[in-house]
């Protein structure tokens, strides 16, 4: 049986017992997945490649600190955003809102109606999204596109989980303008 045929898990088996064709083939099919993870956040290519590669020898050398094998992708996941986001920080690419200059509104005051938003493509949005700040790119592609909420979003970017809530939807005003005038 060649390794394409088998599932994660029996790969991720094989990977503990150091075959590298299995690990090759975990690389194959995961490796696009973390690239687009790391390059949302760090918006440079070069890095995200880096980034990934370190993730992958990082997954493959602490291997034995995954508990079961069905996990590996969102462990690996995690590893990405992880070491994204330490680059962001050590680039001092990161601005983090201060509590203090928080204001809360309960309303939508952007002045957009839902409907004017219909017909922009999801090409748009993507694009329109790295136009957007660091911290608020990061933040709108942690909670919409990998699916965190508040509580593990603020604990990934070491923010309080009101500054995170915060930032989310100081985020969505400023996509919400942007593709506005798209």
């Amino acid at each position: 049986m060649s390794l394409t045929q088998l599932n994660t898990e029996q790969l991720i088996a094989k990977c503990r017992e150091q075959d590298q064709s299995a690990q090759l083939e975990i690389y194959n099919r995961y490796y696009k997945a973390m690239y687009n993870t790391a390059l949302r956040i760090i918006k440079d290519p070069t890095e995200a490649e880096d980034i990934m590669q370190e993730a992958f020898l990082t997954a493959f050398t602490k291997l034995s600190m995954l508990e079961g094998n069905k996990m590996f992708g969102a462990w690996l996941k995690k590893i990405v955003i992880n070491s994204s986001l330490t680059a962001v920080r050590k680039n001092n690419m990161y601005n983090e809102v201060a509590l203090e200059s928080i204001e809360y509104s309960l309303a939508d005051d952007t002045g957009i109606a839902e409907e004017d938003l219909t017909n922009v493509t999801v090409n748009t949005i993507v694009n329109t999204l790295t136009k957007l700040k660091k911290s608020y790119s990061t933040a709108l592609s942690l909670h919409l596109i990998e699916g965190y909420d508040y509580e593990e979003m603020s604990e990934i970017m070491n923010i309080s989980y009101s500054n995170c809530r915060t930032l989310v939807s100081r985020a969505k005003e400023s996509l919400r303008k942007k593709l506005q005038f798209v």
